[in-house]
């Protein structure tokens, strides 16, 4: 599979890098020198010095012979030039296209779909912010995603010192609750991923994510106890794109919602812009304006500012003030292990989401959604089982399936099976599965056509 991403920046790098371990011929189109040798110094991919929206820059990188095209750089302008000539000349390519401006999405829908071919836009912004909504609805998880339509939930749970779970097997686990419909697909600890079996133990520390159906969910979450209370009142801190989407989604549900934005101005756009949430003027790294705001007796507090050093200065000083949910936007991926290693355990990255809606699209085999968690450890792959998969017609504990990878559950008919040794997966089903990320290659086979084994 060939694919040609235009942009080096950090969806494109991240993408590239990721497809290059998988074998995949990947080409990069980049204005930037110096990020395309990071890339090539890293991955084994081409890498193209020019504009990505110079339709002969397209040929050299070979677009006629390519399955998939992303424009994925920071300018909406240039990923959609891009896209236009990239229609031009391989019509039939599966086209990706990143774009952040509302006013090019919502002057007549589908228009840029109809006429430029597009097969997805994505919209960094809108998947953040649907990711940020999942952790508000379960204050106590440090991750929450959906597949197969939010019929299916996936939450990340930090199991603290005082847990009742601590020093059990996921075998003894099971014997408490057998009539529990969820399967604990992943444990990471110390940021190192296990594909867990049922005899790997349960220790403090470890954050396990759990995958369940949605009428199951709050059960679930109660005997791994996590809370699923509703939050109350919310803080936004600033008052940008993303935290104004995020305002009036929380508006609609009837959620009590404060946001401050330092920028005098730009309060006077967010309060002609909101019906329900209160609009405060001040700076989020001002303690005496958070003690006003009583932040420790908040639910959640969300920062979300342009500026990657001032939200992680502002979710620190409102976790020294008292604040007990906190959820930091970090773009930058390097911030991301730093976070987590000062106590930010739920920060959201607005790239990474990009991420996961591109791969979805770029692998082999029926792929309806992707996942990726912690960084890019692992990945979460929704996929329709074809009907010479070696998955299909006996039971897992018969499959010889790849080292790092774990079949979590099966969709047949709207109905949800949490995977176990004796599910028989059919033809046409949905499965979701875990694995590590050398396993993907593997698992994308299993997926897709036959393997021979010896």
């Amino acid at each position: 599979m060939r694919v040609i991403i235009v942009g080096a920046g950090e969806v494109g790098f991240h993408i590239a890098h990721r497809l290059s371990q998988e074998n995949k011929e990947v080409v990069v189109i980049d204005k930037n020198r110096e990020a395309l040798q990071r890339l090539s110094d890293l991955a084994d991919v081409q890498t193209l010095e020019g504009s990505g929206s110079d339709p002969r820059m397209l040929q050299n990188a070979g677009i006629d012979e390519g399955q998939t095209f992303l424009a994925v750089t920071d300018s909406d302008e240039t990923n959609l030039i891009a896209t236009f000539y990239a229609n031009i000349l391989a019509p039939k390519i599966k086209k990706l296209t990143r774009i952040r401006n509302d006013a090019y999405t919502d002057f007549q829908p589908g228009l840029l779909e109809k006429h430029l071919n597009i097969d997805k836009i994505i919209n960094p912004d809108q998947e953040l912010v649907h990711t940020i909504e999942g952790l508000i609805a379960v204050p106590d998880a440090e991750d929450v995603w959906e597949l197969s339509g939010g019929r299916i939930q996936l939450i990340g749970i930090r199991l603290h010192a005082g847990s009742s779970l601590n020093g059990k097997s996921l075998v003894e686990l099971a014997q408490v609750s057998p009539q529990l419909p969820y399967i604990v697909g992943a444990i990471f600890r110390h940021e190192t991923l296990i594909v867990p079996t049922g005899k790997d133990i349960l220790c403090s520390g470890d954050l396990i994510y759990v995958v369940t159906d949605k009428k199951h969910r709050h059960d679930v979450l109660s005997f791994f106890g996590c809370r699923e209370k509703p939050p109350e009142n919310i803080l936004i801190i600033g008052g940008g794109n993303i935290g104004l989407r995020l305002a009036k989604q929380l508006e609609a549900r009837d959620l009590r919602v404060r946001l401050l934005e330092k920028d005098r101005r730009r309060c006077n756009v967010l309060s002609q812009a909101l019906n329900k949430t209160i609009v405060l003027h001040g700076d989020g790294t001002d303690q005496a304006i958070l003690l006003e705001e009583n932040i420790a007796h908040m639910d959640t507090i969300v920062t979300l500012t342009g500026d990657e050093e001032t939200n992680m200065l502002c979710s620190l000083l409102v976790q020294r003030l008292g604040a007990q949910r906190i959820i930091t936007r970090l773009s930058k991926f390097a911030y991301m292990p730093i976070a987590q290693a000062v106590g930010l355990g739920r920060v959201v990255n607005p790239r990474l989401s990009a991420i996961n809606s591109i791969l979805q699209h770029v692998r082999r085999g029926k792929i309806l959604s992707a996942v990726s968690l912690r960084g890019e450890e692992a990945e979460v792959l929704e996929a329709e089982a074809v009907a010479d998969s070696p998955l299909v017609g006996r039971p897992l504990r018969e499959v010889k399936f790849p080292k790092g990878a774990l079949v979590l559950a099966v969709v047949r008919d709207h109905e949800i099976e949490i995977a176990t040794g004796k599910t028989v997966i059919s033809a046409g089903d949905r499965v979701v599965v875990l694995c590590s990320r050398t396993a993907v290659s593997s698992v994308e086979k299993y997926l897709s056509v036959r393997v021979k084994h010896q």
